[in-house]
């Protein structure tokens, strides 16, 4: 597996704060650097920050697609529309998921660099990420947020919007899986790169950049 631009190392990047030791070409405990044309994929548990790390990193000219942004922006227009009938989110919930792929689908037409929010269940959209970065000069490179399941828990219970029992059950298997896999270097197919970060060291993530 390539590490990072740069390098050649056979394992992911972990960072855990502080490592400066653990900076590398492009990479360092403040800010992440990709290729012009790369695609980054956010992934790890609900609740794990994914969406508060995409929003508070992803400036300048990076393109951001979280899927969460397509939901509130669905939240925002079925309040307005349906008065005091509470429409629950899952009948419009297919909606924003083809909302959500509408507008990855434009972004990944473009040859700007783009940092794509994944809950990591979806394999194929990896694979779909994969090959767009491949057609457009680039790379995929994963950013894993490497934090427990009870740490999880408390960022749903905080922004209090969680996910049902069974569907964190199976977030939390597939995520594993990921995890176990990036650590013993076998990176899913198509996949540059992986960067795992705890809650530390995502805490002091400032910038997820990329060059030229």
């Amino acid at each position: 597996m390539p590490g990072p631009p740069g390098t050649d190392s056979p394992r992911p990047a972990r960072a855990r704060r502080p490592q400066p030791a653990r900076e590398r070409a492009g990479h360092s405990p403040h800010g992440l650097l990709f290729g012009p044309r790369d695609l980054v994929v956010v992934t790890g548990l609900p609740g794990s920050g994914k969406s508060t790390l995409m929003r508070r990193a992803v400036a300048g000219d990076a393109v951001r697609v979280d899927s969460q942004d397509t939901r509130d922006r669905w939240d925002a227009r079925m309040s307005r529309t349906s008065g005091l009938l509470a429409f629950p989110y899952a009948v419009y919930r297919p909606l924003v998921r083809l909302a959500h792929y509408a507008g990855l689908h434009r972004t990944l037409r473009s040859a700007s660099g783009a940092v794509v929010h994944d809950c990591g269940t979806q394999s194929w959209v990896r694979g779909w990420l994969a090959r767009a970065a491949h057609r457009r000069g680039g790379s995929l490179h994963l950013v894993f947020l490497d934090v427990s399941p009870d740490t999880a828990l408390d960022g749903q219970r905080a922004r209090g919007r969680g996910v049902s029992r069974y569907a964190f059950l199976r977030h939390r298997r597939a995520a594993t899986r990921l995890l176990r896999a990036v650590e013993r270097g076998d990176l899913p197919r198509g996949v540059g790169s992986a960067v795992l970060l705890d809650r530390d060291a995502a805490d002091v993530l400032r910038r997820i950049d990329f060059a030229g």
